[in-house]
């Protein structure tokens, strides 16, 4: 054992001074290893860090919520077909409907009226000179209040007779605060929408973004709340509405078949046609979304193994070239009694040692472009990723570095002494 030991270690010293000795030479070796663990590293922790993003971005509408739309919910596509643009609408009575079944606890609608039906977008209008046209406007129940999908950070949500009444009451987004009254409480204050005054009776929490919320309509805080009466007077035609339905604990599964059924009897669905009306869940929509980033994972991996590749061509020549450099010294070492694995092990381990050398580089860099992305982008760097990169750039190198080994190890040692 103590053979095996000393032997590796001389070994390892003297690939890490063949590798010292020829610095400029080693680095351009490396290179592509580098590159390819940095692809790596950067790939891993972007997707992750979407993964993890739109998982929390999904599960806030809650794990027991079941999403119904007049489209089909297709995560990464906004495409619509003919026969999907043919359907008609959802409607409060099907959430009115909905919320009688057993294994439904609420079903609330939402009903977005942003857009007008002449394509313009409704201006909102502040006290203090501020108009913008990218708020998003939604009407809906009280009952949201019970989903747990939108938090009340102060104040109250409208009650029953004030959405009944279709009463000029609303609730803002934290993103609508800070840009028409950042230095007071909104609360009792008013906002013009459409035309009409609406006065504000809550704030809701802040919400995490999924790629920093950007500004408009793509950040989830730039929102305000109203009685579904209301954003109808606003938009008499608007028919894009969609339902969170929140089964009973427990009840999820049974709850989605229940909810189909009723759905299909409703749109009057013929049996063996399929829906005519989109429904997910969350879990369904981060496996959506889970779908498409492996794919796009398996397509970057094979790009970065590219990088890995050219390292590996790289290594297999640098070594080969190293045989030939080295021929008397493998002469000398065989006659005083190196065996063939002993030479194959040398050389194994200087070529893992180069492309060691180099995943360590690439994971230093990958690390650090992953903390300048995380302060723009969702980022961070998962357990295996790390590991990964450093192992595979040791594979390439005892891979690689087989043949060059071999062609070593089957030197003939009067030969190889012979050689100038």
């Amino acid at each position: 054992m103590r053979f095996i030991g000393n032997s590796f270690y001389e070994n390892f010293k003297m690939a890490f001074n063949t590798l010292r000795g020829n610095k400029l030479r080693s680095f351009l070796t490396i290179f592509g290893v580098i590159i390819g663990v940095i692809t790596v590293m950067l790939i891993s922790s972007i997707i992750s860090g979407i993964d993890t993003a739109v998982k929390k971005q999904v599960e806030s509408f809650g794990t027991r919520t079941v999403i119904l739309r007049k489209f089909d919910i297709t995560v990464g596509s906004n495409r619509r077909t003919q026969e999907e643009r043919m359907r008609k609408p959802l409607t409060t009575d099907d959430s009115k409907a909905l919320e009688r079944l057993p294994t439904i606890e609420v079903a609330v609608p939402f009903i977005d009226i942003t857009n007008n039906f002449f394509g313009q977008k409704l201006l909102v209008s502040g006290g203090n000179g501020k108009t913008s046209s990218s708020v998003r406007l939604q009407g809906t129940l009280p009952d949201v209040e019970k989903t747990n999908t939108v938090i009340l950070q102060e104040g109250r949500w409208f009650t029953e007779n004030e959405s009944d009444e279709k009463t000029d009451v609303c609730l803002i987004g934290s993103s609508v605060v800070d840009a028409y009254f950042p230095f007071g409480s909104p609360l009792g204050e008013t906002l013009e929408i459409g035309g009409r005054v609406f006065r504000i009776i809550g704030v809701l929490e802040k919400r995490e973004q999924l790629f920093g919320g950007g500004g408009g309509s793509n950040d989830q805080n730039n929102v305000i709340y109203m009685p579904i009466g209301s954003a109808l007077r606003l938009k008499p035609y608007a028919d894009d509405l969609f339902i969170l339905a929140v089964a009973r604990e427990g009840m999820l599964d049974r709850a989605k078949d229940e909810v189909q059924d009723l759905l299909r009897i409703r749109r009057q669905v013929e049996f063996g046609e399929p829906n005519n009306f989109g429904m997910e869940t969350a879990a369904g929509i981060i496996e959506q979304f889970r779908s498409i980033s492996f794919v796009t994972f398996l397509a970057m991996i094979v790009i970065s193994s590219i990088g890995l590749l050219i390292g590996g061509i790289g290594v297999m020549n640098i070594m080969l070239v190293s045989v030939t450099e080295r021929t008397r010294e493998i002469g000398i070492r065989k006659a005083i009694g190196a065996k063939q694995s002993d030479i194959l092990l040398q050389f194994l381990i200087e070529a893992a040692t180069l492309t060691g050398f180099g995943g360590l580089i690439g994971l230093l860099i990958g690390w650090g472009l992953t903390l300048l992305i995380a302060l723009v982008f969702p980022s961070y760097v998962p357990w295996w990723a790390p590991p990964l990169g450093f192992f595979a750039s040791v594979g390439i190198g005892i891979i690689f570095g087989l043949f060059p080994a071999w062609k070593a190890a089957r030197l003939d040692p009067i030969e190889s002494l012979r050689y100038e």
